[in-house]
């Protein structure tokens, strides 16, 4: 079994967007801990699968961040379950999860799940508007999801989400300095390696998402910049 807690970087791959097969060979054999596929909209079963199975000719453990019940398939290593805590909708904490335990709960191989408890503080993105998530979020605000994922609920994982735009260094020190033991993943608006260094300073776990399709090159350097930080 993979252990999520030990991971510092990590590239998250849309199904809808198309990525050359020497680009995903790169990115899947830098060094990355982890290759999470997962997007806000159009994730449909058969680019998941896809993706999937290009993911699959390399070591990387291969996660899927699960944004609809339609595009859950057998086949991945582990299963993040967001629960957006920040959504003003119960469908996007308890809802869904509820409707597919509901339907899958028997087959379910529950080693294989993690839950995320989930903050979306950009409200432009697309994630925000689908989720409905309460944004835009001042600093205590923020501190406080993350004091709920872990003295109320006892996540895991911890998920700083600004998707699209690079956060307030302030906000994310505030989460950094609420938690103890739930493991404070970072993702949005990563671009450089610098960038990359700067967030490895605080969260447990960098994400660098956009990037990959605009800039490789200098996506594939963030790897060794949050590694330096170890």
């Amino acid at each position: 079994m993979y252990d999520v807690h030990q991971w510092r970087h990590v590239f998250k791959l849309d199904p809808r967007k198309e990525i050359e097969d020497a680009a995903l060979e790169r990115l899947c054999e830098s060094g990355t801990d982890a290759v999470i596929i997962g997007g806000s909209d159009g994730v449909t079963l058969e680019n998941v699968l896809h993706l999937m199975a290009r993911v699959r000719r390399y070591t990387v453990p291969c996660v899927l961040e699960v944004s609809n019940m339609e595009s859950i398939t057998p086949g991945f290593d582990l299963y993040f379950i967001p629960m957006v805590l920040n959504s003003q909708n119960a469908q996007w904490i308890t809802g869904l999860h509820h409707q597919a335990v509901t339907e899958y709960g028997e087959l379910i191989n529950w080693e294989e799940v993690i839950v995320e408890g989930y903050c979306i503080a950009n409200p432009d993105c697309k994630a925000a508007k689908l989720t409905e998530a309460k944004a835009p979020l001042n600093i205590d605000e923020i501190a406080a999801y993350a004091r709920m994922a872990e003295k109320m609920f006892r996540l895991p994982l911890f998920y700083l989400e600004y998707s699209g735009r690079f956060g307030e260094l302030e906000a994310v020190k505030a989460v950094r300095d609420m938690l103890e033991e739930t493991t404070f993943i970072y993702g949005g608006g990563i671009k450089t390696a610098a960038q990359a260094e700067e967030i490895a300073q605080l969260a447990d776990v960098v994400v660098v998402g956009n990037v990959v399709y605009e800039q490789l090159e200098e996506a594939l350097k963030t790897v060794k910049a949050v590694k330096k930080e170890v």
